[in-house]
C-alpha cells in the first residue's frame, strides 16, 4: 500500500511540475514526509496528509490511496476483543449447554436490553465479555430470533468499526444487512458499513453506497416519517462525510444541504434506526464543523464550535469526536494548552473510548511535538493513549 501511494504521489507530483519542496510548502506536509512517502519508507499514511497532497494537486484522495489501508488497532485492543471477533468468524458454533437450558427470544431480548447501557457509555471491558455469549445465543434461536440477532450484529459491527476490527466489524455488519427485514433498519446498518468504508480509505465505495441507498429510501419531505427522514438524514452525512475526504467539496456541500433540509423538517434530534446515532440540527451542525477541520480550517472549527458548547451534548461518540475535532483545531493553530485541556476532559468523561481512537494519538503527537517540555499530566496522557517510545 506504501509503495503503490509513493509510486503515485511522485507520479502526479512530476506531472503536476512540482518539487517535493514545492508540494510541501503548499501542503503543509512535511518535506521528510513525503520523502519517505515517495520512497515507500512510511506505513500507512493519515486519510488527512492524504487529502491535504491530494488537493494541492487537484486529484481525488482515492488516488493516493493503496488497495487495503491497514488496521491501527493496538495490541490492548486486538485483545480485548479477541473472543467476540471469534464468535463473529464463527456463526453457529455454540459452546455445550450441559445442564442449561435452551435460550429463549424472550431471554436473549432481555439480556441484549440491560447490555444496551454499556454500548451508550463506552463500557468497552463489559460488552466484552457480554457479546459473545449473547451472540452465541442469539445464533441458537434460529428464525425466531431473526429480530433480536439483527440488533446484536448492528451493536457488534458499530463496536468493531469504533475499535479499528475492520475484519470483524465488515463480517458483523454484511450479517445484519441480511438479516434486516425492514429497509430503514437495513440503511442504518449501511451508515455503518459507510463509516467502516471511509475509515478503510474506501471513500469511493462508501460514497457510492451512500449513494445509492439515499436514492432508494429519499422520503418525501412533507410526508415522511421522523424515522424515515432521520435515517435519510444521516446517509445524506455519509455522502458528505466520504465527498469532502475525497476532495470533492461540491458533492460534500448538496449532500450537507439536503441533511439539513431534513433536519429542519424534524425540528430536534430523533433517534436513528439500529445503532447509526440520532439525526436532527444538531448533528448537522456537528458534520459541518467536522467537515471544515477535514478541509484544514481550524478558525472555522472553533468558531462553529462556539455554537454549541459540549456541554449542551450529551455523551455520546458524537460528542466525542467532536471534542477531538476543536483540541485538533487548538493544535493545528499551535494553541498545545487547549488542545491538551480537551484531551484531558476526554479522559475523564470516556477513559474506555479515548485509548481506542487513533485520532486522539495523532492529536496528541502534535502537541508533544510542539511542546519544548512535558508536564507531568502530558506524560500521564501519553502512556494512556498507549504512544510508542
Amino acid at each position: 500500500m506504501a509503495n503503490a501511494t509513493g509510486r503515485k504521489l511522485k507520479e502526479v507530483r512530476k506531472r503536476r511540475g512540482l518539487s517535493q519542496r514545492d508540494l510541501a510548502k503548499a501542503s503543509g506536509v512535511s518535506l521528510s514526509l513525503i520523502r519517505k512517502l515517495e520512497q515507500g519508507d512510511y506505513g500507512t499514511p493519515m486519510l488527512e496528509t492524504l487529502r491535504k497532497l491530494a488537493s494541492v494537486l487537484d486529484i481525488p484522495t482515492m488516488c493516493l490511496v493503496g488497495e487495503d489501508r491497514e488496521d491501527r488497532a493496538t495490541p490492548m485492543t486486538t485483545d480485548l476483543w479477541q473472543n467476540v471477533r471469534e464468535t463473529l468468524e464463527h456463526p453457529g458454533e455454540v459452546d455445550g449447554r450441559l445442564g442449561e437450558d435452551e435460550p429463549t427470544v424472550a431471554g436473549v431480548q432481555r439480556a441484549f436490553k440491560e447490555a444496551a447501557p454499556l454500548f451508550d457509555n463506552d463500557q468497552y471491558a463489559e460488552l466484552a465479555a457480554v457479546l459473545p455469549p449473547l451472540l452465541r445465543d442469539a445464533d441458537a434461536l434460529g428464525t425466531d430470533g431473526r429480530s433480536v440477532r439483527t440488533r446484536l450484529l448492528q451493536l457488534a459491527g458499530n463496536l468493531m468499526v469504533q475499535t479499528r476490527q475492520y475484519g470483524a466489524a465488515d463480517i458483523a455488519l454484511a450479517r445484519a444487512i441480511e438479516e434486516s427485514d425492514d429497509q430503514l433498519e437495513a440503511a442504518a446498518t449501511v451508515c455503518t458499513q459507510c463509516w467502516l468504508l471511509v475509515r478503510q480509505g474506501k471513500l469511493d465505495t462508501a460514497l457510492e453506497l451512500a449513494v445509492q441507498w439515499a436514492d432508494d429510501t429519499e422520503p418525501r419531505l412533507s410526508r415522511a416519517t421522523r424515522s424515515e427522514l432521520s435515517t435519510w438524514g444521516l446517509l445524506c452525512i455519509w455522502i458528505s462525510a466520504a465527498a469532502v475526504r475525497n476532495n470533492d467539496k461540491e458533492t460534500a456541500a448538496d449532500a450537507l444541504r439536503l441533511a439539513q433540509a431534513a433536519a429542519v423538517t424534524l425540528g430536534r434530534e430523533h433517534p436513528g434506526a439500529g445503532f447509526s446515532g440520532s439525526f436532527g440540527p444538531r448533528t448537522v451542525h456537528l458534520k459541518r464543523t467536522e467537515s471544515y477541520g477535514i478541509l484544514d480550517q481550524p478558525d472555522v472549527v472553533l468558531r462553529l464550535a462556539e455554537r454549541t458548547p459540549v456541554t449542551a451534548l450529551r455523551p455520546s461518540s458524537d460528542r466525542n469526536r467532536h471534542m477531538l475535532d476543536i483540541a485538533h483545531a487548538h493544535a493545528k493553530k499551535g494553541q498545545f494548552t487547549d488542545s491538551f485541556e480537551r484531551l484531558e476532559q476526554l479522559r475523564y468523561a470516556s477513559p474506555e473510548w479515548l485509548p481506542h481512537q487513533q485520532y486522539a494519538r495523532d492529536i496528541f503527537t502534535v502537541v508533544l511535538n510542539g511542546r519544548r517540555t512535558l508536564t507531568p499530566e502530558m506524560r500521564t496522557m501519553a502512556d494512556f493513549l498507549k504512544l510508542p517510545f
